[in-house]
Parts: C-alpha cells; sequence; structure tokens
C-alpha cells in the first residue's frame, strides 16, 4: 500500500476509534496526533482541519454500512434473518460508540452531518421498505401494512437510541435501547408465522451469546 495512503488511513482510524468512545467534540487534533506518535503538523499535511477529518469518516461509516447491508441481504434465508444479522453488526458497531457522537456532528460538522442524514433518508430508508415488502411477500409480515409509514417510523425510531434526552446515558446503554426497539416493532408487524420465526431466531442468538460467554 502507498505511504500517503497507509498514513491517512491510520489517521482515520485512529481519529475514529477516539471520536466513538469519548465523542467528536472532546477529541482534539492533539489527541489523535499523541494516539499516532506523530505531530499535529503531520496530520494537517493529510487533512486540512477536523472538518476535513471527521468527513472522512463519515465516508467510511457510510460505505461500511452499506457493504453490511448488501452482505446482509445476500446472506438472509428471509426477512426476519435479515433483520437479526443487521442487529448483531449494528451491535457490534453501537457498542463502541459514545450516543454524543451524532450531536457533536449536529452542532458542530453540519456538513458532515447532512451527508449522514442524506444517506439515512435514501438508502437506508430503502433498505427498510425492501425488507418490509420481502416480508410481506414471504408470508412473514402482515400484507396490510402501510409499508411506507412504518419505513420512516423505524428509521426515526432508531435515531432515538442517540436521544440523551429520552434516553440518557447513565440509565439507559444504546445497546439496550437498540435491541428494544428493533425487536417490538417486529413483534409489531409480523404474521403468526413470522412470529414463530422470530422466537426462534431469538433463542438460537441467546444459545449463541451464552456459550461465547462462557
Amino acid at each position: 500500500m502507498d505511504l500517503l495512503v497507509e498514513t491517512k488511513n491510520r489517521i482515520r482510524e485512529q481519529a475514529k476509534q477516539l471520536y466513538f468512545k469519548y465523542g467528536i467534540r472532546s477529541v482534539s487534533m492533539d489527541d489523535i496526533a499523541v494516539g499516532l506518535g506523530m505531530s499535529k503538523k503531520t496530520i494537517y499535511q493529510y487533512f486540512a482541519d477536523k472538518d476535513e477529518l471527521v468527513d472522512a469518516i463519515v465516508d467510511d461509516d457510510i460505505r461500511d454500512t452499506r457493504v453490511d447491508c448488501q452482505e446482509c441481504f445476500v446472506q438472509s434465508r428471509n426477512a426476519i434473518e435479515e433483520i437479526f444479522l443487521t442487529l448483531d453488526r449494528m451491535l457490534e458497531h453501537l457498542g463502541q460508540m459514545n450516543p454524543t457522537i451524532l450531536y457533536d456532528l449536529h452542532k458542530f460538522h453540519f456538513s458532515s452531518f447532512k451527508k449522514f442524514q442524506e444517506h439515512k433518508n435514501s438508502y437506508l430508508l430503502e433498505i427498510i421498505r425492501k425488507n418490509l415488502e420481502r416480508g410481506i411477500e414471504e408470508g412473514l409480515y402482515r400484507p396490510d401494512i402501510n409499508v411506507d409509514i412504518l419505513s420512516r417510523f423505524r428509521l426515526e425510531s432508531m435515531m432515538l437510541t442517540f436521544n440523551m434526552e429520552v434516553f440518557p446515558q447513565t440509565k439507559y446503554s444504546i445497546v439496550e435501547v437498540t435491541m428494544a426497539i428493533i425487536e417490538n416493532f417486529m413483534f409489531g408487524v409480523v404474521t403468526p408465522k413470522g412470529y414463530e420465526l422470530i422466537i426462534q431466531y431469538k433463542h438460537a442468538r441467546q444459545n449463541k451469546m451464552k456459550y461465547e460467554n462462557r
């Protein structure tokens, strides 16, 4: 790999780890430089300022999310399994994330936040819509649901996870809130056949977690 590309990747990865752990606002370029063992001046040779670095990380995250969504669709045997596969990847991601990150992005790096919003309101909304349509075709979701309304409802309810007024970090974990929101959404749209599948996947997931935690 080209040294320039490798160095830029190292800077982005270090910044992403710190942003996810502490939030964007509380992490300075000095903090990133110290973690990398390089000078802040060196970082500025690759990224003009913090805005440019944050924007690069948002681009990376959007790309990774799209890869994850596509893989979960391809690997799943049905719409409900697609959600469970996606949930596992989401929880792994969210478990490392400080919930202040979206607030910081919105308040201090608005152009990058707009980019995230466009991704959410186009790509992610379409992924949810396709999953609902798939579930209806498979007889796992009720045929009478309003796909457009429920797609938007699910998308916006997922953003509640990051609302610290509703779910303060001191009382709720981001993983716990995400699981509760997605599970209850699924139970609200499934047919009896879909309900049985949810129970099966839940049990299989719980057994896998017990085995891994031994």
